[in-house]
């Protein structure tokens, strides 16, 4: 699970330097400065999330919270799609139908950022 993890951080940073140059470079003049905002905001969220992914892939390969810290990572994976993938998808196709779904996914990276936490605290008792 830890490779796979570090694999899927490394490609959302990835994709999230290169949605960050479109924003940049290709969007404005196109859609609204909120809007531009938002992009940004965005790309902001996925790249601390996929930092935060590629910390829960090295610290799966420690002892102990595995369970708590494999759900971290779930909830990073799923969070960033729906949060970043959400506005994405709203600031791009303008469809109003992907805004109910950022929330969701922001409530989800809160719930692996609690994973993690348990994960941690978890993985520290067993390693002292």
């Amino acid at each position: 699970m830890a490779r796979l993890y570090a694999m899927i951080a490394a490609a959302s940073a990835l994709l999230a330097t290169i949605l960050g140059a479109y924003g940049a470079h290709g969007l404005p003049g196109r859609v609204s400065a909120s809007l531009l905002e938002s992009f940004q905001t965005a790309v902001q969220y996925q790249f601390f999330h996929a930092l935060a992914l590629f910390g829960v892939a090295l610290a799966l390969r420690g002892r102990g919270g595995e369970r708590w810290l494999q759900g971290a990572g779930a909830c990073f994976i799923v969070g960033s799609l729906g949060f970043s993938g959400s506005i994405y998808a709203l600031v791009l196709v303008g469809n109003k139908f992907f805004g109910p779904i950022t929330p969701m996914g922001g409530m989800t990276l809160m719930i692996g950022w609690a994973l993690l936490m348990v994960g941690a605290w978890r993985w520290e008792s067993v390693n002292e």
